[in-house]
């Protein structure tokens, strides 16, 4: 998603459609190894460090291959069961999350998709896309149940709240919407922000919402009254790309393109942590918290390496090697250790990352 750009922030000159959808599997013996992290010189390497049970040793397990221009979303259904797929041409892929079969393609918007949404019982999948529009999938019958008018540009961003009954949505028009689904009407339109908004998302409860933008500025909505509540701004103000709530709601997780992904603590408006490392310059990469037993940070990257952290650490526990080109964006499965990461126009590949340790 570049900033410069126009379709869905890709680049023009994209690879011609491939072949019908693939799923490779990855034997043991095909599987990139990744090395752990080198031990301090000054202690002896030990099987124990090697093979630290507390880390992570995600491998290969699946390369997906279908769409034909860069991948730009990936989420993983509220069971965890299915991988959609979203991308730059115009298509919404529903793939088998443990066999990495393809269930079924979703034909509908006019141009390139920049973000996808499950509802929380995995009944719909919404999608946001260049034509302007949003279209709510009814998953069972593969087909439209609601196409949503209102954005005047790009819609670029995407989610529901935790009933499923609001959608918010964000775009190149500068405006965090907050919709109706059953009734597919616009209920607020926020003047949120001076550029592209390029993410937005509902707290656990449904009650705030929180949305970022090329302008640099992370802020915080009540998703009742559309009053904004706090503005969140790094002193050196990049771009941002990415933001979601923790869990818990308390903490925000921020990506923005000086290489740096930041917690806040948004009640304080302090940064608590970041995490450094990879690099982000030129897209808009979506990081992820893990949501099973290690505590971490995901996220692509534009050295085709998918990052992992430790969140509480903040440092660098594996990095996962493979792609070709720009890791876009990455999912982690709701109860199994699976990472599904995707890249860009060079690759066009979805990779199904499993944790042997786990």
């Amino acid at each position: 998603m570049d900033v410069d750009g126009h379709e869905n922030g890709f680049p023009s000159a994209l690879q011609a459609p491939t072949a019908q959808e693939t799923v490779q599997p990855v034997s043991v013996q095909q599987t990139p190894s990744v090395p752990p992290l080198s031990p301090p010189q000054t202690q002896p390497v030990t099987p124990q460090s090697l093979y630290d049970p507390l880390k992570p040793r995600y491998k290969l397990r699946y390369i997906l291959s279908g769409h034909t221009r860069s991948i730009s979303s990936l989420k993983f259904s509220p069971d965890g069961s299915i991988l959609a797929s979203s991308g730059a041409d115009k298509l919404v892929k529903l793939w088998d999350a443990y066999t990495g079969e393809i269930i079924r393609t979703l034909e509908g918007h006019e141009e390139g998709i920049s973000d996808i949404a499950w509802s929380g019982d995995g009944e719909y999948l919404a999608s946001a896309s260049d034509d302007k529009t949003i279209i709510i999938w009814s998953v069972e019958l593969g087909a439209v149940a609601r196409k949503l008018i209102g954005h005047t540009n790009f819609v670029f961003c995407l989610n529901f709240n935790p009933n499923s009954n609001l959608l918010v949505s964000g775009g190149f028009d500068e405006t965090v919407r907050i919709w109706d689904v059953a009734r597919g009407k616009s209920l607020k339109v926020l003047p949120a922000h001076s550029d592209p908004v390029t993410a937005v998302s509902f707290n656990h409860d449904g009650t705030l919402v929180v949305s970022c933008a090329m302008d640099g500025l992370i802020r915080i909505w009540d998703a009742d009254s559309g009053q904004c509540l706090k503005t969140l701004v790094d002193d050196d103000n990049p771009i941002c790309s990415h933001v979601k709530f923790s869990r818990n709601s308390r903490f925000v997780l921020a990506s923005t393109q000086d290489s740096t992904i930041r917690l806040w603590n948004y009640h304080t408006s302090r940064c608590v942590k970041t995490y450094t490392g990879h690099t982000n310059r030129t897209y808009c990469l979506v990081p992820c918290f893990s949501n099973t037993r290690g505590k971490y940070i995901v996220s692509g990257s534009e050295d085709a390496k998918v990052y992992i952290w430790d969140l509480q650490s903040r440092q660098v526990v594996q990095t996962l090697e493979g792609h070709r080109d720009v890791v876009l964006t990455v999912a982690t499965h709701p109860s199994r250790d699976i990472i599904a990461s995707a890249s860009m126009e060079k690759d066009l590949t979805i990779r199904l990352w499993y944790d042997e340790g786990s």
